[in-house]
C-alpha cells in the first residue's frame, strides 16, 4: 500500500494558514446595503463586512439593486469585474431586471416582506470564492454553513472520481487521505481554529476515523468485481462526506468567536 508523505501533509497545512490568514472585507453597497450588512454582519469579526468602499479591496461584492441598475450600479460593477472581484446581485424589485457584469445565477431576489435571502447569497459567495471564502468564513459566521457545505461536497466528489480512476490496489491510499487532511484543515480553518502542530496531530485523528470505509470498499470490490469501481467511487464519496460532516459537528464546538478573529489588511 502506497504512504502519505508527511511533507504532503505540512504542505497542505501551509496552503490552508495562507487561505485563511489574507482576508479581504465583504463589500455590501447600493439600495438598503446598511440593512443587509447589519444582517450579513451579526457576529463577525469588525471589519470583515463593510457597506461601501474601493470594490477593488472586496473578496466578494454584495450588490442590492432597486430595479434596472442604474449609471451608479453598472459602474460599480464593471470595475468589480475588470478586478476580477465576484459579485452577487440581490435584487429588491419585484420584476426581473437583466444585470451587467453578473451571472444569471448569482442574481439572487428578495421580494418585499421575505426578508433578505442570506442563505441563498452565502451559497453563491462559497461557490465563486472556492478556499478564499475560508478565512471569511472564520470572520462571517452567516457564511461558514454554506462555506463548509460546499467544501464537504466538493472534496466528496473529489475522492468519489479518484476511487473510480485509481485501479491498483492501495494506491487510493494518499490520494484520498490527502483529500480528507484538506477538507478537515479547511473546515478547522473556517471556524477559526487555530491551525498549528500542536493541533494537527488532533485533526489527523479525526481524519483517521474515515480509514474504515476503504477497507470495507476493498472488501465489497473482491464480491463484486464487475461494478467493483462503482461501489468503491460510492464509498469514497460517502465516506469523505461522513468524515466531512463529522468534523464539522467537532469544529462547531471548537470554534473560536468571528469577532476574536482579525482581519488582515487588504492586498494592495
Amino acid at each position: 500500500m502506497a504512504k502519505l508523505h508527511p511533507l504532503a501533509v505540512w504542505s497542505v497545512l501551509r496552503d490552508v494558514r495562507s487561505a485563511a490568514t489574507h482576508v479581504q472585507p465583504l463589500v455590501v453597497d447600493g439600495a438598503l446595503a446598511e440593512q443587509l450588512a447589519k444582517e450579513l454582519a451579526r457576529d463577525a469579526a469588525p471589519g470583515a463586512v463593510r457597506v461601501g468602499g474601493r470594490v477593488e479591496d472586496a473578496a466578494v461584492l454584495v450588490r442590492v439593486l432597486a430595479g434596472a441598475p442604474s449609471e451608479e450600479d453598472v459602474r460599480e460593477l464593471r470595475a468589480a469585474s475588470r478586478a476580477g472581484v465576484p459579485v452577487v446581485a440581490v435584487q429588491t424589485a419585484p420584476e426581473d431586471f437583466d444585470v451587467p457584469y453578473v451571472l444569471a445565477t448569482d442574481v439572487v431576489a428578495s421580494r418585499p416582506g421575505a426578508g433578505f435571502p442570506v442563505e441563498a447569497l452565502a451559497a453563491i459567495v462559497a461557490a465563486r470564492l472556492s478556499d478564499e471564502a475560508i478565512g471569511l468564513a472564520a470572520r462571517v459566521p452567516a457564511l461558514r454553513d454554506a462555506v463548509c457545505a460546499a467544501l464537504i461536497e466538493r472534496f466528496s466528489r473529489r475522492n468519489g472520481l479518484a476511487g473510480v480512476a485509481i485501479f491498483v490496489p492501495g494506491a487510493d491510499f494518499p490520494v484520498l487521505t490527502l483529500n480528507q487532511i484538506r477538507l478537515v484543515l479547511r473546515l478547522a480553518a473556517a471556524h477559526g481554529v487555530e491551525l498549528d502542530q500542536r493541533r494537527v496531530p488532533e485533526v489527523l485523528a479525526t481524519v483517521g476515523a474515515g480509514l474504515g470505509f476503504r477497507t470495507l470498499a476493498r472488501t465489497i470490490l473482491g464480491v463484486v468485481p464487475v461494478a467493483g469501481w462503482a461501489v468503491r467511487g460510492a464509498v469514497a464519496y460517502g465516506g469523505t462526506k461522513a468524515l466531512g460532516e463529522a468534523a464539522l459537528r467537532y469544529f462547531a464546538q471548537a470554534s473560536t468567536p468571528a469577532s476574536a478573529v482579525p482581519m488582515a489588511r487588504a492586498h494592495p
